[in-house]
C-alpha cells in the first residue's frame, strides 16, 4: 500500500517576521518542506495570500488548499493533534 503524498505546504513571510522564522524551525523539525511565498518582494503575491487568507498579518500558512492560518494557528492545531493529520491529506 503506497504512503498517500503530502499535500504541498505554503507559506507566506517576509524576511523580518519572527513568527515566520519560528513556523520553519517547526516544520524542519517534523521533516517538512514547503514552498516559501516572501511578500515583502513581490507585491502581486501579498495581494494573492490576502486574497486566499483574508488576512494580511504573516506568516500565512496552507497545507494544500486549507488555509492553516499564522504560526500560533498552526502550533494550536498540532496540540490539538489535528495538524499532523492535515499532512496526510485529511481536512481540517
Amino acid at each position: 500500500m503506497s504512503q498517500p503524498s503530502q499535500p504541498p505546504i505554503t507559506l507566506y513571510t517576509t524576511a523580518i517576521c519572527p513568527y515566520c522564522i519560528s513556523a520553519k524551525n517547526f516544520l524542519k523539525s517534523k521533516g517538512l518542506s514547503w514552498t516559501e511565498v516572501r511578500v515583502d518582494t513581490d507585491p502581486a503575491e501579498r495581494e494573492r495570500m490576502v486574497e486566499r487568507a483574508g488576512r494580511t498579518s504573516v506568516p500565512q500558512i496552507f497545507v494544500g488548499d486549507v488555509h492553516v492560518g499564522g504560526f500560533d494557528d498552526m502550533m494550536a492545531l498540532h496540540r490539538a493533534g489535528k495538524f499532523e493529520p492535515l499532512l496526510s491529506g485529511a481536512g481540517a
